[in-house]
């Protein structure tokens, strides 16, 4: 006996087999390249920042002869400490953020001791401005218009008040309050 969920025909059957691959084969062709959902829906790419932010100016303070102390006021605690190389640190940092390129860096601090012999990978590193331009992802500037007023603007500001007389001694009764604590 058959089951009754299948039809009894094969060329039924036959044409819900192709139904069902033409429906998968669909599948595939709603996702393009760069994973926007039928030109309209983009998935949510979570942002994942490690390590420390390097900068030029921060890299630039550092120099040979600081204590490890003075070496991790200026740039942070390292991200890597081996127990092996006791007298290097890594300093690495990646960022991956929608709409932005992904970025690797890494700086390497050496020491005899505690003291700074030298630092290698700092020349690669942008400024702190480059920076903050190369991960923001906004379409339009922030900041369109400059902070600074025209002449023009400076003469059309109303002019300030002149200060007012100075307070005159309270008028009203004066009252007197018992102490705070007691003796």
């Amino acid at each position: 006996m058959r089951p009754s969920c299948f039809p009894a025909r094969p060329a039924t059957r036959l044409a819900l087999v192709l139904i069902g691959l033409a429906g998968l084969g669909g599948c595939s062709t709603l996702q393009s390249s760069d994973n926007v959902l039928l030109g309209l829906i983009t998935p949510y790419r979570i942002e994942v920042v490690q390590g420390n932010v390097l900068t030029k100016e921060q890299v630039a303070l550092v120099q040979p002869g600081q204590s490890r102390a003075q070496v991790r006021d200026i740039l942070g605690s390292p991200l890597l400490t081996d127990a092996f190389h006791a007298d290097r640190w890594d300093y690495v940092f990646t960022i991956r953020r929608q709409g932005a390129e992904p970025q690797q860096r890494k700086v390497v601090a050496y020491f005899t001791g505690d003291t700074l012999q030298r630092i290698e990978g700092g020349e690669s590193l942008p400024a702190e401005r480059e920076f903050v331009n190369s991960i923001d992802t906004a379409k339009t500037p922030r900041n369109p218009k400059p902070l600074a007023l025209t002449p023009e603007e400076i003469k059309a500001l109303p002019v300030p008040p002149a200060p007012a007389a100075p307070a005159s001694a309270p008028e009203g009764p004066v009252r007197a309050y018992p102490p705070l604590e007691r003796s």
